[in-house]
């Protein structure tokens, strides 16, 4: 194989493109960009890179790095690059490790950790050989950065590195080579050492567990080292153990807990989170409180006295722990992105027995304070190392570790971790030094959930405690107590007695919405949230108070700089959500749609603000009701143009993949308010609907088949409500959207497609019944509807939600249409039993056990086999409609007439508490 060489003029276009890179105009940049992904294309480009990386000392070192960088970011190419290329570039870059400018070395170090990630050390042992060889080195700083690369696979890839080459495993050998290396003079050397032995412990590495008493004795040896970073990589290492193998820390575990207790109070931060972070470990594993519960009345107060803001923390908060600046737009870099257009998803509430899911709290300010990065796309923090590491000091440091550790430690150990603090809290929260308040209030608020019943007979005091810290002159006092009282809020919210409303739930109210309209931003976050939360809470019994509540809430509508603009529309949607039809008073419809109007009239159809609005304006179309439809035309028109407009885009990407993939937010959260007007307006949307343009029930179409399944999932949705408030409109456009719905029944579908198959097996019932009994446009789609929902009801993998929904569609499509349906009973009988006794009594399990019952009168043999089942799920039922509970006398009634001797003996092998239910009941 001869070796690969530049070409001339490619190799100078390139260059000057890295020259022209570090210029600084805009516009220059996107053309440089749309150049360097063209390059991306020719398969030479890595070699080209490592070529001036490489071999052109004659170019300055920026030029020479900067085509490193660019390499380590197309370090993939190199699988499909030819083989002279791939080869010249594995070489280039192991010759600009030893290059004699740092910054060479530096970069070539980072291309060496991509190549060895993407190609795998087992395709590249020469580099691992290197790498290894070099930590023998006498020269330091070949040593050093050997080792510095190593550290970084063994973080990124343990995995890839725990192999067999040719026979032997190299970490057989590198790892008594890092036990060693633990002893050397120079702590980064130690530093690496201790860091790269923790990684294989998450992988449960054999070749480490081998030498596992060497690696703990190891970290004794390590722990007092004078070096902050080599104690850090000790304490992270016993974290790691304790979380994958326990039973060797065990036998030392008080020597163990006291230097980790010592570390936690370190005065370097990252060693002391690293300790607390073990504390965090411990907590969350059940399997080991009984070695924690003694150690409960040290590491409480240890994590109470690590809650305290420290220097730093104040440093980086100065702009919203001191003044008032309200009034000070926010900078766009504040706002962190936030994922909407999740899509409505069709569930039922299950009984206490069933393991009723309930919908997580939405997440609003983080469990301790902060602002979640939401994880959901990990492109969206695609920064450098160093960026990331600024990003993250605003997410996660020591006091969020400690109060996160509590919080575990609370639910774990509730009562007696109570009793161990109660001294230490009640110092901290009558201190006279605010940053000792402040803390001793978190605290309290992380202690919610856990040590709720033990910390409830001091709620009385407690409560009114905080309501008065509202005043505090300092606003990150405000702040943290308005999340605590969040966290009391169910307890606020109890409907016990007219004094528990009077002395704790308006006083709480009332002080909340007071730091709604606080002067600094960080307050009216933390008061606009944690009023979010009274809302859900409260629910009905707000509606009393909705007048000085929306007051309070659209002053915000002017006061608001960006960021908290969009925490107050979702706490007007939830207090639309939690009020319902109360809000159909005008005087509240006068109130609060000026200012929505408002803000609707002056968002774009591309501002990324109209999607948190269409969100809440969903959840208030639905509450307002007829009320609402005075505002309906606009609304209903820019949702139809916002549908349009995004389905055309999404045609052009499909054209043309080179431009980006359209975002699927405005689309789901248009269909969705849809959803909501026609729940709030049904047939009062007609005339809107008649006039569209283009007609939505062609554009509704288009959606059902859209690749992204959270558009489908929204559209499905509103197949179903149009069933339901305006079926007459829907009529005409059912045939082109049952072929779709049809085709999105699938027993198993990928998870992401879940809820989209679920809202499709939703609305085919909703129709089925809007269509009436035998309609015969209907018959025609029974059978083949049939033979996807009984699939769906019989896999075993299928979702539990998925095998509900099926089941109460089958119920309903069998109550419209029994002869066509009744043949098939035997197959899903007792499927269809178990899907849904667990399910709370609601009108759509009436219709659907309805339609059992009609197609267990038309075939009474095909339920033969599985009565058990049926009884069990007949005696489930708390109330019964009186037509449903007819069916059930007739029924049982008419089994045991038809054989009497076989029914007495069926019904012996029955449960007691099933024997007894049906004889009480119905006699049988």
């Amino acid at each position: 194989m001869a070796p690969w060489t530049p070409q001339p003029a490619g190799l100078q276009e390139i260059l000057q493109t890295i020259h022209e890179s570090t210029a600084t105009s805009a516009t220059v940049q996107r053309n440089i960009t749309e150049k360097l992904n063209q390059f991306t294309r020719a398969p030479e480009y890595v070699a080209y890179l490592a070529y001036i990386l490489s071999a052109m000392p004659q170019e300055e070192d920026r030029i020479r790095t900067i085509a490193g960088y660019l390499l380590k970011n197309n370090a993939r190419l190199i699988l499909s690059a030819p083989p002279e290329v791939a080869e010249f570039v594995k070489s280039s870059v192991l010759s600009a490790f030893n290059d004699t400018s740092i910054m060479i070395r530096n970069a070539a170090s980072q291309d060496i950790v991509a190549f060895l990630g993407v190609l795998e050390p087992r395709n590249w042992p020469e580099c691992l050989q290197h790498l290894v060889l070099a930590l023998d080195s006498n020269d330091f700083d070949r040593q050093e950065a050997a080792f510095n690369a190593l550290e970084k696979a063994c973080e990124d890839y343990p995995r890839k590195m725990d192999i067999e080459i040719g026979g032997t495993r190299p970490l057989d050998f590198m790892i008594p080579k890092f036990l060693a290396l633990s002893e050397h003079p120079s702590a980064k050397m130690r530093s690496h050492a201790v860091a790269c032995l923790s990684y294989f412990v998450p992988i449960n590495c054999q070749s480490l567990f081998v030498h596992i008493d060497a690696f703990i004795a190891c970290l004794f040896k390590r722990a007092s080292d004078d070096d902050p970073s080599v104690r850090r990589h000790v304490c992270q290492a016993l974290v790691l153990l304790l979380a994958a193998r326990p039973e060797k820390l065990m036998p030392e575990m008080s020597n163990v807990a006291q230097y980790m207790l010592y570390s936690t109070k370190d005065k370097n931060e990252n060693v002391a989170l690293e300790a607390c972070e073990f504390w965090l470990t411990f907590a969350e594993d059940q399997e080991l409180a009984p070695y924690l519960h003694p150690l409960l009345d040290q590491v409480g107060p240890t994590l109470l006295d690590c809650m305290i803001y420290g220097d730093d923390d104040l440093l980086w908060l100065e702009g919203d722990a001191e003044e008032d600046n309200a009034a000070v737009p926010d900078k766009e870099t504040d706002i962190k992105p936030r994922h909407y257009g999740g899509g409505k998803s069709h569930g039922y509430e299950r009984d206490a027995n069933g393991e009723e899911i309930q919908e997580a709290p939405k997440q609003r300010i983080g469990a301790y304070g902060q602002e979640l990065l939401d994880s959901d796309d990990e492109d969206d923090y695609d920064l450098d190392d160093d960026d990331f590491a600024d990003e993250m000091t605003t997410e996660w440091n020591l006091r969020k570790c400690a109060a996160a550790a509590l919080d575990v430690l609370a639910v774990r150990f509730s009562g007696d971790l109570l009793k161990v603090l109660l001294g230490p809290l009640r110092e901290k929260l009558w201190s006279q030094d605010w940053l000792q308040r402040e803390s001793g209030i978190l605290a309290l608020g992380a202690m919610a959930e856990g040590c709720i019943e033990a910390i409830e007979p001091h709620l009385p005091t407690l409560v009114p405690y905080l309501i008065n810290t509202l005043n505090d002159p300092k606003p990150l006092v405000r702040s943290i107590t308005c999340w605590t009282l969040g966290r009391y809020a169910s307890w606020c919210s109890q409907p016990k007695s007219d004094e528990h409303k009077n002395q704790y739930f308006i006083p709480t109210m009332e002080g909340l919405l007071r730091m709604v309209l606080d002067n600094n931003k960080r307050v009216q976050e933390a008061g606009c949230s944690a009023f979010a939360t009274l809302e859900e809470d409260a629910g009905p019994a707000l509606a009393p108070y909705l007048e000085p509540v929306l007051r309070n809430l659209v002053v915000a509508f002017d006061k608001y700089q960006h960021k908290n603009m969009l925490i107050l529309y979702d706490a007007v949607g939830t207090l639309a959500d939690a009020v319902g039809r109360a809000l159909q008073n005008p005087v509240y419809v006068d109130i609060l749609m000026p200012p929505l109007t408002g803000r609707w009239a002056k968002l774009k159809d591309d501002d990324e603000d109209l999607i948190p609005l269409l969100e809440c304006l969903a959840s208030v179309t639905i509450a307002m009701g007829p009320a609402f439809l005075p505002y309906a035309g606009p609304v209903f028109d820019r949702c139809n143009a916002i549908i349009h407009n995004a389905l055309l885009a999404y045609q052009q990407y499909q054209q043309n993949p080179e431009l980006d993939e359209p975002d699927k937010a405005f689309l789901v959260v248009a269909l969705d308010l849809l959803s909501g007007l026609i729940q709030g307006l049904g047939m009062g949307l007609e005339p809107l609907l008649a006039a569209s343009q283009p007609n939505l029930l062609s554009l509704l179409t288009v959606c059902l088949k859209h690749p992204q399944a959270p558009v489908r999932q929204s559209a499905y949705a509103l197949v179903g409500d149009l069933a339901m408030g305006c079926f007459q409109l829907l009529r005409p456009a059912m045939p082109g959207i049952m072929q779709e719905l049809i085709l999105q029944l699938d027993p198993e579908p990928k998870f992401e497609f879940v809820s989209a198959s679920n809202n499709a097996a939703w609305s085919v019932g909703e129709v089925a019944l809007r269509y009436g009994r035998d309609d015969p446009e209907f018959q025609q789609w029974v059978l083949p509807l049939i033979s996807r929902l009984i699939p769906i009801l019989l896999h075993p993998k299928a979702p539990r939600s998925l095998h509900e929904n099926a089941a109460v569609s089958i119920g309903r499509i069998g109550l419209m249409h029994p002869s066509l349906v009744a043949p098939h009973l035997s197959e899903f009988a007792q499927a269809w039993c178990q899907a849904l006794y667990e399910i709370r009594d609601n009108e759509e399990k009436d219709s659907a056990f309805r339609g059992l019952c009609t197609l267990v009168q038309t075939n009474p043999a095909g339920m033969a086999k599985s009565l058990l089942w049926f009884c069990n799920s007949i005696i489930r039922w708390n109330q019964p409609s009186p037509e449903l509970n007819n069916m059930f006398q007739t029924l049982l009634q008419g089994f045991k007439q038809h054989d009497e001797a076989g029914w007495a003996a069926q019904v012996s092998s029955f449960p007691p508490v099933i024997q007894e239910r049906l004889q009480a009941r119905y006699g049988v």
